[in-house]
């Protein structure tokens, strides 16, 4: 009985996390196909974010030069890329991810398949975007 009862716990578990993308996941650029920096998602109340904890690939500029935002001039490394997302049911969506890179804004739907994320950005509807896979950082 113990052993059905542990058993079931971390089935449980497993699903549970499954739906869950808080951690600390590593950006594959979908040009090169290299890795190029390591970004944690938080929660913040029911909202999630996540900021930039390592770079891979040591940027052209180490700020966010063309950020239009709070962002503006500041440090790619640490830098809030994504904010505002909420889950909603398998995916998180409504909220935005910033590209440091050319300082542009997108909104941003997450979702996650086993140890990979989807996460794309788009500009109006969500035909109109791209999606990148992060691989889960244990």
């Amino acid at each position: 009985m113990k052993k059905l009862l542990l058993t079931l716990a971390f089935s449980l578990f497993g699903i549970l996390s499954f739906a869950q993308i808080e951690g600390k996941w590593k950006t594959i650029d979908d040009e090169t196909k290299q890795a190029k920096s390591i970004v944690e998602i938080y929660k913040k109340g029911d909202q999630y974010y996540g900021k930039v904890s390592q770079l891979l690939i040591k940027p052209e500029n180490p700020n966010c030069v063309s950020c239009k935002d709070d962002r503006k001039n500041k440090p790619i490394l640490g830098l809030e890329i994504i904010r505002g997302l909420k889950k909603d049911g398998d995916e998180f969506t409504g909220g935005t991810i910033t590209d440091p890179k050319t300082g542009k804004t997108y909104k941003c739907t997450i979702t996650r398949s086993g140890d990979q994320l989807n996460v794309r950005g788009y500009v109006g509807l969500s035909l109109l975007g791209r999606t990148q896979t992060w691989q889960k950082v244990n």
